[in-house]
This record gives C-alpha cells, sequence and structure tokens, in this order.
C-alpha cells in the first residue's frame, strides 16, 4: 500500500504534464493560424488595392516625376490629397491645361468627391506644340474643347499595370486610347507618359508630352 500512493502521484504527476504540454501545442497551432490569417488578409487587401488602380507617392514613374515642385501644394505630397481639378491647379507643369479645363467648365465634374478617373494631363510644351492659332481656335470652340479634354479622361481608377494589361481605354468622350510599351516606357496613342501614377484624392493621373486628338 506505501508504495501504490507514490505510484499514483507520480501517474497524476505525468497525466498532467501531458496534458500541460498539448495545451502549449494547441495555443502555439492557435497562433500559428492567427498568424497565417492575418498574413492572408494583408495580401488580400493590398491585391484589391492594386486593382482598384490607387497609386501611393512612391509608386511614381518617369524621368519627369523630379521635374515636379517640392514642399509645395503642386507637389507628389501635396496632390494626393486634392481631386484632381484641384491638383493640377497647383502644378506648374500643367498650366495650360487647367485654363483649358476652365474654359470647357470642366472643373466641378473633375473635382467630384465620389467619381473614380485616370488622367492623362498633357504638360504646357503640348499645347505649345499645337500653335498658338490652333490652341485659341479650340479654346474658344466649347464643344470641341471639351471633347479633347474628355478624351484625355478615362471614368475609372487604373494604374500603370491596368492600363498596359488593358487591350484599350474607353474615354468619357467616347472614344478608345491605346496603351503600348513596358516597364516605364509607355505610351499612349502615340503620347509618351512622361510621369505616371501620380495619385490624386480622386484619380491617377498620367503627364503626357501630347495633346491627344479624337478621331471624331
Amino acid at each position: 500500500m506505501r508504495s501504490t500512493r507514490p505510484a499514483s502521484a507520480i501517474g497524476v504527476l505525468t497525466a498532467a504534464l501531458i496534458a500541460l504540454t498539448a495545451c502549449g501545442s494547441g495555443d502555439q497551432a492557435a497562433s500559428d493560424t492567427t498568424t497565417s490569417a492575418a498574413a492572408t488578409t494583408t495580401t488580400t487587401t493590398s491585391s484589391k488595392a492594386m486593382s482598384d488602380g490607387v497609386t501611393t507617392t512612391g509608386d511614381v514613374f518617369g524621368a519627369a516625376c523630379a521635374n515636379l515642385p517640392k514642399d509645395t501644394e503642386g507637389s507628389l505630397d501635396g496632390m494626393v490629397d486634392d481631386p484632381v481639378a484641384t491638383a493640377a491647379s497647383n502644378n506648374p507643369l500643367l498650366t495650360k491645361l487647367v485654363a483649358a479645363v476652365e474654359a470647357a467648365g470642366l472643373v466641378d465634374t473633375l473635382n467630384k468627391a465620389d467619381a473614380k478617373y485616370t488622367v492623362f494631363a498633357p504638360y504646357d510644351p503640348a499645347f505649345d506644340a499645337l500653335g498658338a492659332d490652333t490652341l485659341n481656335a479650340v479654346l474658344a470652340d466649347k464643344p470641341k474643347l471639351t471633347g479633347i479634354l474628355t478624351y484625355h479622361v478615362v471614368p475609372q481608377r487604373m494604374d500603370k499595370e491596368g492600363i498596359l494589361s488593358s487591350a484599350g481605354l474607353p474615354t468619357v468622350q467616347g472614344g478608345t486610347l491605346k496603351v503600348e510599351g513596358s516597364g516605364d516606357n509607355v505610351t499612349v496613342n502615340g503620347a509618351k507618359v512622361l510621369c505616371g501614377n501620380i495619385p490624386t484624392a480622386n484619380a491617377t493621373v498620367f503627364v503626357i508630352d501630347k495633346v491627344m486628338m479624337p478621331t471624331s
């Protein structure tokens, strides 16, 4: 009888240790499962953000990005919180585009908070290349001007990968844009993207070197 009690105690202690070890393994497994689930959620969220065409200031590409102003409302950090027409109005590379948008009465349309756009924005030398007579004639013809400007706007937010993977981009004007290239060498209807993936509050912007003319 005296030998039975210690043996029983040892048996109980052994069982307790086994149970405790099993519990610890279960906790570790649960922890691993939670970590794995969190990683899956993060990956899913990241993929969704990219599919929405929303970019960050770290996603911009193109040599002309270096020419954007620093530490002003027209800088990358300054434009990210403003709707696209307001963001463009603060950028010294886009003064003639802004003047055209104002002449066409499109500021409020482009600034809609609930809108999602991809905007191909010709920089100032692109308008100069049209010649003064042509530019003045276009600015004086509001229907024609509106058609040209809305030909540069896609009613969907897209990043570089999005536009490159599309066979054609339907525009607000009704025409279609053809995107070609790879890497950081991207063209839209032959216009070179100088600085792309620029984020604003409601649009992703690509600065281009030509004013694109709709065929109809």
